[in-house]
């Protein structure tokens, strides 16, 4: 029997008929990744499968070098194929890591590939992959539009000239792409020399010089808008935590020019990681304020510890698959910043991404504290995010927000993935979405008679889709 087969997933027959008659057809809104915003315009063919599948995917990577496989076979400059090898060569040994089942969706859906990959088959698997890539439907335009995606939310630095979202709002893409505002860039002190660059890079691409903090919103303000004409309606910020201060407008300002004059010798120049914090929390209260106003909605990704290891951090860059679950406290610092805007009515649809599973009830407890009349479920508990986007991981997540909120108000599944290749992911949370709804209810845990077509095209692709005003 083919190991990826239309019960795959699904251990009940109740699991079954909820998936195919309200999960498998429904449409695909990737509200956060990190696709190419140019690939996503020129409409890319991809010459190898190399080049769609592993060359941007750090899981892969990650999963190569545990087996052994040389740097230069993973973030290098080796062959495609020889890259392509290694990772044929790696498959067997993911067993129980969700790569293994990644892949093998990945292979199934996008080229009708059931085998097993492995060093034996991938020659094979290699020249049907790349005879496919020859056609239409396998441009990223063609990917797009046979996996139903409607749309796609890329991240972006608010320095961007967004010049790609421009052309693809005026092209015949079958899918809407909008550029999301993610400025982690904006209060990054730690490091003043780069922070600077980038405040001179701000105020080059808003036309607003940035001496001051006043001028420094402002230059923020001119990129917001240009975000927002060309449909902006997210923004993103990776933060290892949320801030427990928050300076106030007199205090950032000194702490925003004390970092200005780090201009004159950033090589000496430093700012108290008090002050950092402080400038970090104020800026993400007036960022929220303005993304009320705006009527964005806000995406916290916390609790990551970034490029651990600092010869590939130092070789290739960030974003190579060498980052951890970090276990710095997290919930004082949301209900500083969440309840800061709450208590000033300023507090936007806010989404949080939490990495650490100890954490799940914290963080799903913490939605529950702030509401709006006629927005349901206004602060989102998202979904299982990066290392616990597996089955254990998603299930948790699942049943803590089931828990603790409303399970029919979550918007779902995003890919959150530097591959075109990832949309099978969408499939595999719905896939456990439904086994989970479907053994509840052959158990008795749930009413059978009740109709949960509507809780899961929900949770699939409605409720996103009012969540974004889409």
């Amino acid at each position: 029997m083919e190991f990826i087969n239309d019960n795959f997933l699904l251990e009940s027959v109740t699991a079954r008929e909820l998936y195919q008659k309200h999960a498998q057809d429904q449409p695909i809104i990737d509200y956060h990744c990190h696709l190419c915003p140019t690939d996503l315009a020129e409409n890319r063919r991809f010459s190898n499968l190399y080049d769609l599948w592993l060359a941007n995917d750090h899981y892969k990577w990650r999963a190569m070098r545990l087996n052994g496989e040389p740097e230069e076979l993973c973030s290098g400059d080796a062959d495609p194929y020889e890259k392509f090898m290694a990772y044929a060569r790696t498959v067997p040994y993911t067993l129980r890591n969700p790569i293994f089942h990644w892949t093998h969706l990945e292979l199934k859906r996008y080229f009708g590939i059931d085998t097993l990959l492995n060093e034996a088959t991938a020659p094979e698997i290699w020249e049907k992959a790349n005879a496919a890539l020859e056609h239409k439907d396998h441009s990223t335009w063609g990917i797009l539009e046979r996996h139903k995606v409607t749309m796609i939310g890329t991240t972006d630095d608010p320095t961007d000239d967004l010049s790609a979202h421009q052309k693809l709002a005026q092209s015949a893409c079958p899918t809407r792409v909008l550029p999301s505002f993610r400025p982690d860039s904006a209060y990054a002190l730690g490091d003043l020399q780069t922070w600077n660059k980038w405040t001179d890079k701000l105020a080059a691409a808003s036309g607003i010089e940035c001496a001051n903090l006043a001028n420094f919103k402002q230059a923020l303000l001119q990129r917001m808008k240009h975000f927002k004409d060309l449909g902006c309606v997210a923004s993103d910020h990776g933060l290892s935590h949320c801030p427990r201060k928050i300076a106030s407008d007199s205090e950032a300002t000194r702490i925003f020019e004390h970092a200005r004059r780090g201009q004159e010798d950033s090589n000496e120049y430093s700012i108290d990681p008090d002050h950092i914090e402080a400038f970090t929390g104020h800026l993400l209260c007036w960022l929220g304020e303005q993304y009320k106003k705006n009527t964005w909605v806000m995406q916290l990704h916390l609790g990551a510890i970034r490029n651990v290891n600092r010869s590939i951090y130092n070789s290739y860059g960030a974003d190579a698959g060498c980052d951890s679950i970090d276990d710095t406290p997290q919930i004082k610092g949301l209900a500083v910043l969440l309840g800061e805007l709450s208590a000033c009515d300023q507090l936007p649809k806010t989404i949080l991404y939490n990495l650490d599973p100890a954490k799940n009830y914290p963080f799903a407890s913490m939605c529950g504290n702030f509401f709006e009349t006629n927005e349901p479920a206004k602060i989102q508990f998202g979904s299982g995010w990066w290392f616990l986007d597996q089955i254990e991981g998603m299930t948790k997540q699942i049943n803590a927000l089931s828990n603790l909120g409303l399970l029919s108000q979550f918007i779902g599944m995003l890919t959150d993935s530097r591959s075109l290749m990832s949309y099978p992911r969408h499939e595999y949370f719905r896939r456990i979405l439904c086994n989970i709804l479907g053994n509840e209810i052959e158990r008795g845990y749930l009413p059978s008679e009740m109709d949960f077509g509507a809780l899961v095209s929900g949770v699939c692709y409605k409720n996103a889709k009012n969540y974004f005003n889409l």
